[in-house]
């Protein structure tokens, strides 16, 4: 004779109870930013300067900078049509943007990177 339903033990009895997980923190927007330059001239290390302390005050930590030195692989100026440098090219997030110049002007970058509006 079968047991009712009363006798029979609850599916999923004995095992923990569902624990409702945090829901995943939405990820960070990751920077890839290329900088163009022609060996460590002092207009060079004035635009990774510039680079890394308006990085490090805007994106904190969300990017990562690739330093292409056009002395060593000049081929690599063709793949994104670099005539003048120092010049910054930001791959993503998309649409791909480029800011020539020692990026001195904290503000045009800024504009440029389309981290602030243009006013």
């Amino acid at each position: 004779m079968k047991g009712t339903a009363a006798d029979r033990p609850l599916r999923g009895a004995g095992k923990r109870p569902t624990q409702t997980r945090p829901a995943k923190k939405a990820k960070k927007k990751l920077w890839e930013l290329k900088l163009y330059v022609a060996g460590q001239t002092p207009k060079s290390l004035t635009a990774f300067a510039n680079l890394k302390a308006i990085c490090e005050e805007h994106l904190q930590g969300s990017y990562a900078i690739e330093v292409i030195d056009l002395l060593v692989n000049p081929q690599l100026a063709k793949g994104d049509q670099i005539i003048a440098i120092p010049t910054l090219v930001r791959k993503l997030p998309v649409p791909i943007r480029k800011i020539i110049g020692d990026l001195s002007n904290t503000e045009r970058v800024l504009v440029g990177l389309d981290l602030r509006p243009l006013q």
